[in-house]
């Protein structure tokens, strides 16, 4: 997470969730849903519940750290399983990038239920990102209050907590522990289009198992594999109802940005009035949570939106003329504004026109503002559309295995 003033190349999406799978060639794609627990799906287009409140308020600021730059932020209510007693957790990142709540333990008060093994040893869970940092802690479980929705009983991450068994190697591959500082929020809230944020390629006894679930005894934890309905899970399709999808939706900006944007985060697709899947394209995704983008003639596969990802991140740039700022190379620093478009294709072929634009960070970061959407850096893969791509537009998340007014999810539209 290297930055000068207030920049910081935070891709927190990137290592994870959808895009673990590919890095780690295990399937946890769409095809996870199958196996999954009952297809909670009440809240989808053919039943009419009771209506809740779908919106939760987010905000875009300089954050807890007061020198952030593109973190969207919400707050999130977690209580003991099945009672009232509850704590509002602000400052929450909100990561289409990747599945399920993580919250550092430092912000968390409540004593949660931790889960464990069928010998009673603690069961921990890493997370590693792009940023080169990784989450290490516990498994426990509360209820999640979002809006008026409600998931109960869902397994969440707890981060750095102390005196939990010291991270494994095969998490910690040389990066640093995630705190509150270098994540500039109090936790994530990982609501991208996979139910939970491994899937089968973590399910399955005997198999060469990623470095995601240990289980812990006091020799020292190992890679263990855990069912589905035990993995860490998006809480939105936990949800009675308003549960097959999310929609954000964030005010245009000048080239100049803002100081600071508020938005909303909308939840279920076509399910309530206010959610309609309209004048949108459909972009379905490959088992990995992908679709492509064609960016001066090449085709980026493997490419995604990411609403932790603080700028447009991609490859390629040096052949436009697209420097890299000489004092931080996280980020690019064109003479000018570059306006470009790129073309973005669903895994089903359907294929639209992206408008892109790329300024100076370094004049950016200087004006004292903390929301862009001209702020871009180079990828090591990929097509990365960061928070930047979100502004001005909804960008609907649907769910893999959650039926929509057009079909069931994986998908992204905007």
């Amino acid at each position: 997470m290297s930055g000068t003033r207030t920049g910081r190349a935070r891709r927190i999406g990137i290592l994870f969730a959808a895009s673990i799978c590919l890095l780690l060639h295990f399937g946890c794609g769409a095809s996870s849903g199958v196996t999954s627990t009952s297809d909670s799906s009440a809240g989808s287009a053919e039943s009419s519940p009771t209506p809740v409140n779908n919106t939760q308020p987010v905000q875009v600021g300089p954050g807890p750290t007061g020198t952030d730059v593109n973190q969207l932020l919400t707050s999130v209510t977690i209580c003991l399983p099945g009672t009232t007693n509850c704590q509002t957790i602000s400052n929450v990142l909100v990561d289409t990038g990747s599945s399920g709540l993580r919250l550092l333990a430092s912000a968390v008060t409540l004593t949660l239920p931790r889960a464990s093994d069928s010998s009673g040893n603690p069961l921990g869970n890493c997370a590693a990102f792009a940023s080169e940092t990784y989450a290490w802690g516990p498994v426990a479980t509360a209820d999640v209050q979002l809006a008026g929705e409600i998931a109960s009983s869902v397994p969440v991450q707890l981060i750095g907590v102390s005196g939990f068994p010291a991270v494994p190697a095969a998490c910690d591959t040389g990066g640093a522990a995630l705190t509150a500082a270098l994540l500039g929020a109090e936790g994530i809230l990982g609501i991208g289009v996979f139910r939970q944020d491994c899937g089968n390629g973590c399910a399955a006894a005997g198999a060469q198992l990623p470095g995601i679930y240990f289980n812990c005894p006091g020799s020292g934890c190992v890679a263990a594999a855990v069912p589905l309905q035990q993995q860490i899970q998006n809480p939105v399709w936990l949800f009675p109802q308003d549960n097959n999808g999310v929609v954000i939706s964030l005010p245009a900006l000048s080239a100049s940005g803002g100081q600071s944007v508020s938005g909303s985060l909308t939840f279920g697709i076509g399910t309530q009035s206010n959610n309609a899947l309209s004048g949108v394209q459909v972009y379905t995704t490959d088992t990995n949570g992908d679709f492509s983008v064609t960016f001066n003639g090449v085709n980026y596969a493997g490419s995604f939106v990411d609403s932790g990802s603080n700028g447009l991140f991609f490859r390629n740039a040096a052949a436009l003329g697209i420097p890299l700022c000489s004092d931080n190379p996280s980020f690019y620093c064109p003479l000018s504004t570059f306006n470009t478009s790129a073309i973005a294709t669903g895994a089903s072929g359907a294929s639209n026109t992206i408008v892109l634009s790329i300024a100076n960070a370094d004049q950016l970061f200087a004006s004292g503002n903390r929301a862009f959407n001209d702020l871009g850096g180079p990828a090591a893969a990929g097509f990365d559309l960061g928070l930047p791509f979100f502004y001005g537009r909804p960008v609907y998340v649907a769910i893999q295995g959650q039926s929509t007014t057009a079909g069931a999810g994986p998908y992204w539209a905007f």
